[in-house]
């Protein structure tokens, strides 16, 4: 079953630019809610080299394992009657606590190639890689919160579509309008959390799973 409003789409939205930016600042150039930016950022280490193609490196297995990990878990929830979207925010919520411990514990982060800091990382990664999974499993009608170059290639088509007087258009307009908001500003929101409190700003994603795992419906 496919489900999902706006409300849910804005939150999701901006946790995912939020966390994407905030782990980009302070995890060296990586990208924790897709994994497309890190292709081109290993693409770029093959003629710049540095310590940080390591972590980039490390994500892409660790992505693969938490989707399979959420499509296998949603599964058995699906089979067992159980909640299959609270359970997935709060599947959700687990890894990025363990994500907010373990920088605790590999704080000061100056070292990309520390382990604590590819754990913390990957733990990242492996929280958004959930999101990225239940996205399409179980919101599939609703407009995409982990990356936003498909939103704002559908928006453009259907502003232009609704200037031609397609009124349908405007309302999907609208359910797309606002997670793209919502992800530019948790991207703003991110970088400026992580000025202001280090990783402690990835208690705040923390907050709003538990948000949306507490009013889910099924």
């Amino acid at each position: 079953m496919e489900r999902g409003d706006i409300k849910q789409g804005v939150a999701l939205g901006f946790l995912a630019g939020y966390v994407d930016t905030l782990g980009f600042v302070g995890l060296f150039g990586l990208f924790t809610a897709h994994v497309t930016g890190n292709f081109v950022l290993i693409g770029r280490a093959l003629i710049e080299p540095s310590q940080a193609i390591g972590i980039k490196l490390m994500v892409f297995p660790v992505f693969i394992l938490f989707v399979a990990l959420a499509r296998l878990a949603i599964l058995h929830w699906e089979r067992s009657g159980g909640k299959t979207l609270r359970n997935s925010f709060l599947f959700q919520l687990f890894v990025m606590l363990a994500t907010v411990l373990c920088a605790w514990q590999a704080a000061p982060v100056v070292e990309a190639s520390a382990p604590l800091t590819l754990l913390t990382g990957s733990l990242c990664a492996g929280a958004m890689a959930v999101q990225n999974a239940y996205g399409k499993l179980l919101l599939g009608k609703a407009a995409a919160t982990t990356v936003m170059t498909g939103n704002v290639t559908t928006l453009v088509i259907e502003m232009v579509d609704s200037l031609r007087g397609d009124k349908e258009a405007i309302g999907r307009c609208k359910k797309l309008a606002w997670p793209v908001f919502a992800f530019a500003a948790g991207c703003m929101s991110g970088g400026v959390a992580f000025v202001l409190a280090g990783f402690h700003g990835l208690l705040l994603p923390c907050v709003l799973l538990a948000g949306l795992a507490f009013t889910a419906k099924d």
